[in-house]
């Protein structure tokens, strides 16, 4: 039986739109390349969202890079906080479920530094009923830790929660672990899939 629901946060409670972002600072269609794929698309930006690294290493990493463009990835991660807009139906979402008698669950890849620069889009933080982000516990999913340290600090049963995630492979793990899983596209598609579960939802 379902009692908890876990939610993942970038691209399902919040827009992570870098992409959009990028677009507003006029950079060439070469310097635009070179930085995502210096930053966000790097095997580096993991290591961001663990936040293990000091923000001084990661800044230095990411340059080193392309140093070419040393000023433009300054800039992004000055302002990366820009990425994040809260969905308007998060709140609402959140609290639809608690009112129904649920434990409400974040378990997100989410960086010290983006953390900070994003507080006031992550308002539900203040509402859901216990949440670990990767920079508190220097994991990130898919690691079998990060979903650990969920459980032993909230004392939850695995298989009593259903984890929404939009990564297939951080669904995988979450199911492996005996968590219910639904990888998410839309609200209305997770509705869905959550009433097959036996999870009402509030209309």
């Amino acid at each position: 039986m379902i009692k908890n629901i876990v939610f993942d946060v970038g691209k399902v409670l919040v827009d992570f739109d870098w992409r959009g972002f990028m677009d507003t600072l006029d950079f060439s269609p070469e310097v635009y390349e070179k930085v995502a794929n210096a930053t966000v698309l790097s095997d580096l930006w993991n290591e961001f969202d663990r936040s293990k690294m000091s923000d001084e290493d990661l800044l230095k990493g990411f340059v080193e890079q392309a140093p070419e463009c040393e000023g433009e990835i300054v800039y992004f991660w000055n302002n990366m906080g820009n990425c994040i807009k809260q969905y308007d139906y998060a709140c609402p979402w959140i609290r639809s479920f608690q009112e129904q008698g649920y434990g409400v669950y974040l378990l997100s890849n989410y960086s010290r530094r983006m953390y900070s620069q994003t507080i006031e889009e992550l308002s539900f933080v203040e509402d859901v009923d216990g949440a670990i982000f990767s920079y508190e516990v220097q994991a990130v999913k898919p690691e079998v830790e990060i979903y650990e340290a969920l459980f032993r600090k909230y004392h939850l049963e695995p298989t009593e929660c259903v984890f929404l995630d939009d990564n297939r492979a951080n669904i995988i793990a979450a199911n492996q672990l005996g968590m219910a899983t639904i990888l998410f596209h839309t609200k209305s598609q997770a509705e869905e899939e959550l009433k097959s579960l036996g999870v009402g939802v509030a209309e």
